[in-house]
This record gives C-alpha cells, sequence and structure tokens, in this order.
C-alpha cells in the first residue's frame, strides 16, 4: 500500500515546501495511491500544499472527498443525471477516472472529452464535437444506459463494457475480460462511485 510511505513523504515536505506555498506548490494523492506535485495545477484535484492536512486526511484516505467538495461540472452533470437516470455519482466517478475532469483529454486510442469516448461511439450518439462537455457527458450517460441494461444492471460488467467494449465482455461469457486495464478500471470507478454516494 503506497499511502503510508505519501503521507510521511507528504508531511516531510510540508517543512521544506510551507517557504514557497506562497509561489503555489500543489499537490494530489490519485486513487492508486501515486502522489503528484505541481507548480501549475492541470488538474481539479491538485490542493495548495500549504492545505496539507486537506491533503492528509483526505485525499489519502477518501479520494471522492475532493469531488464532492469541488464538483466539477456538476450542473452539467447533475442534469444529464436526471435526463438520463443514472445516478450523478455515477457520471462523476467515471468522468474522475476516465477524464480527471480534463474535457480536452484525448487517449492514445483516440477516445476524447470528459468520458473519453471512442470516435465509433460518439457517432452512434451523435456527437459532432467530444470535446464539448454537454454532449460528451450526455452520450457517456447514454452509453452506461445502454451497457446497464444489456448486462442487467450488473455494475460491474457494464463498466467493464464502457471501458472494454460490450462486444469483450460477451465473448467473455458476460464476464470482466482479463485485461489488465480493465481489471483496473472497474474497482477505482466502483471505489469513486461509492465515495460518492456517502
Amino acid at each position: 500500500m503506497y499511502f503510508p510511505r505519501i503521507l510521511l513523504l507528504l508531511l516531510g515536505l510540508m517543512g521544506t515546501l510551507d517557504c514557497v506555498a506562497d509561489s503555489g506548490v500543489y499537490g494530489f494523492v490519485d486513487s492508486q495511491g501515486e502522489l503528484f506535485l505541481s507548480n501549475l495545477p492541470d488538474d481539479v484535484r491538485y490542493l495548495r500544499l500549504s492545505t496539507a492536512s486537506a491533503l492528509e486526511t483526505e485525499t489519502v484516505t477518501n479520494p471522492a472527498a475532493q469531488i464532492k467538495r469541488a464538483r466539477p461540472y456538476d450542473s452539467v452533470v447533475t442534469r444529464i443525471a436526471i435526463e438520463s437516470g443514472i445516478e450523478a455519482a455515477l457520471l462523476h466517478a467515471v468522468i474522475s477516472v476516465e477524464s480527471g475532469y480534463n474535457a480536452k483529454a484525448v487517449s492514445r486510442r483516440g477516445a476524447a472529452g470528459l468520458m473519453q469516448l471512442m470516435p465509433e461511439t460518439a457517432k452512434r450518439f451523435g456527437v459532432v464535437d467530444t470535446f464539448n462537455p454537454t454532449d460528451n457527458v450526455r452520450a457517456g450517460a447514454q452509453y452506461l444506459h445502454e451497457l446497464l441494461k444489456l448486462f442487467d444492471h450488473d455494475l460491474a460488467l457494464a463498466l467493464a463494457a464502457y471501458n472494454a467494449g460490450e462486444a469483450a465482455v460477451i465473448k467473455y461469457g458476460r464476464r470482466i475480460p482479463p485485461y489488465r486495464e480493465t481489471a483496473a478500471y472497474v474497482p477505482r470507478v466502483v471505489r469513486m462511485y461509492e465515495g460518492l454516494r456517502i
């Protein structure tokens, strides 16, 4: 487990970084326990290191706490959650894991936007501009809705299909495909979702 070492590192850094915190040193620990530091925060999860107590108590113990506090794109997500019947907490969890709330994110496989829509998925749901937050989240929510129906509301299978494609889940007997990325993705989203529902 990374958390104890990260916590000690953060606490140790506080003494040396307090003097430069006013110039903008930021940090966060992601859901897998990896520490990120920057003077140019390009992710909503960054906190000023002068607020170490928040970083220590919330980020380390519950990465969903920062999203609860900030709720980026909350009005868009809330509106689309009502339209689609998908819980806002689930949409926030997928967005957080997929793109870290970066509306301009593009993966090496070509997935784009907040919910990392593949070009075929974007086309399927009529999205012209995958970087438009509203259109992207709406299509992602519609896709999740379809996947939940297809897999009898089994959240783990729906998330696995969102990550690896529904054909992969079906190919492996309606089980989570044995892909390293998907095996890590499903529990990350579920943990974030459960944390946001509390």
